[in-house]
């Protein structure tokens, strides 16, 4: 595999948009040897589902389009970044406990504790942000079967 790898999409800020970028993701991944229905895997497309929901949800329609960004170094870091063009930093909320909603970036600072890596926010040059995790890449070595488990290699 290559030392630096990258993919970025580009999608309308629209709600059927968060679908489109988790299968986005997920397929990356896949092409990049971390298979759909890993842990790994799982929990990327969990943090970019969030991200990009907050990128919908919370720019007022002052952005019209977010772009989820991937990046993997020397296959041992994965970055996974969602820009969108609204200046506003994101900020924890506190949540009540029968609170639907407000509770994203709490989910996504745990999800990416859990797997070894964190949250970081970013201003861009543009006068947006870039919300993104990065984690340890943790590719199987062994391939995974249909059935969700590791094949052995002989």
């Amino acid at each position: 595999m290559a030392d630096h790898l990258e993919a970025s999409v580009t999608l309308p800020s629209d709600p059927a948009s968060v679908s489109a970028a988790r299968t986005y993701v997920v397929g990356t991944l896949a092409e990049w040897g971390l298979p759909a229905g890993t842990e790994v895997s799982d929990t990327v497309r969990l943090i970019v589902s969030e991200l990009a929901t907050n990128a919908v949800q919370h720019t007022l329609g002052q952005s019209p389009t977010f772009t989820v960004d991937l990046v993997l170094d020397r296959e041992e870091r994965l970055c996974v970044g969602v820009t969108d063009s609204h200046p506003r930093l994101p900020k924890r909320l506190p949540a009540a406990v029968q609170q639907d909603n407000g509770r994203g970036l709490v989910i996504i600072r745990w999800l990416a504790a859990e797997s070894g890596g964190r949250l970081r926010v970013r201003p861009t040059r543009e006068g947006g942000k870039t919300v993104f995790i990065e984690l340890p890449w943790t590719a199987p070595a062994e391939p995974v079967t249909a059935a969700g488990r590791r094949e052995r290699r002989r």
